[in-house]
């Protein structure tokens, strides 16, 4: 495993690639999540060596790239399945194969039965396309019961429910983009990390919780950052991943208005990578 910076995760916003990079180099983290749109369009202007060579000057790797298919967009979504073998292509040139999305918890339009088919029909053929480059496809389940009671029809919000769906996907690429503070909210455990392996876990987020909030009060856009709060037991967490031998990127994500409200980008992704050594310490990575 190796810490991974989302630089959008901790409110710097308009970051390059290159800006993303650097920022990572000197603030200590392995990795990096970026836009593979961007990298192509940095290819095609200055060629692929050029973009490996950002990443190896630095020091630090490809963690994943966003899912670059608009699949809840009924207007877009097949013009951008149309660009996806390009660009899975480039992410395997880049030594990056993992790519992910999250999936809503409900729907004020489809019931269960019919939503899971919806879902099956939008990600399936994404799937396939990511399986012929050699990319797997991790989707995040959104847990927290004031995300799901906001519409109509209940979804899937947990870890069991999206195993299952990736599971009637069937394409053998398809996992978890596997966040603790989801876990949490969820109502799930670490515990429930011994009914997956690590081929199910295509990247990893973490975040703490609140303190002083019941479980179905807590939001899904107030978190904290990992090691924060101690209310998540993000130790053992990192111990479950490590002894199913996860080797992916591990992001924070902690969506927390301490961090957004620092101005200098190196200052806020210092203050996140403190917080993750302080994680890996604390479940003896390190």
């Amino acid at each position: 495993m190796f810490k991974n910076l989302s630089p959008g995760a901790i409110g710097i916003r308009n970051c390059s690639l290159a800006d993303s990079i650097d920022l990572a180099a000197r603030s200590g983290f392995g990795g990096i999540d970026f836009s593979i749109r961007e990298a192509a369009d940095l290819v095609e202007s200055n060629g692929l060596d050029y973009v490996k060579a950002l990443f190896e000057n630095a020091g630090v790797r490809p963690g994943q790239w966003g899912l670059p298919v608009r699949w809840l967009d009924q207007e877009q979504w097949q013009q951008d399945l149309e660009d996806l073998p390009q660009l899975a292509a480039l992410g395997r040139e880049l030594g990056c194969t993992r790519t992910a999305t999250w999936c809503p918890p409900s729907s004020d339009e489809r019931p269960f039965d019919e939503n899971l088919r919806w879902h099956m029909d939008r990600f399936r053929p994404i799937a396939e396309i990511l399986a012929e480059h050699g990319c797997s496809l991790g989707i995040e389940f959104i847990g927290p019961k004031t995300s799901r009671a906001r519409r109509k029809y209940e979804f899937i919000y947990t870890l069991e429910g999206m195993m299952d769906m990736a599971a009637k996907i069937g394409t053998g690429n398809v996992g978890l983009l596997l966040d603790a503070w989801h876990l949490y909210t969820s109502g799930g455990s670490v515990d429930d990390l011994d009914k997956i392996t690590a081929k199910d876990v295509v990247t990893v987020h973490v975040n703490d919780a609140p303190e002083g909030l019941a479980l179905e009060e807590q939001m899904d856009g107030d978190r904290r950052l990992p090691m924060e709060t101690e209310v998540i037991d993000l130790p053992g967490f990192m111990r479950k991943l490590a002894d199913m031998g996860y080797d992916g990127p591990v992001t924070p994500e902690p969506f927390s208005k301490r961090i957004n409200a620092i101005e200098d980008p190196l200052e806020a992704a210092k203050l996140a990578a403190f917080y993750m050594d302080k994680l890996w310490q604390a479940a003896g990575l390190s």
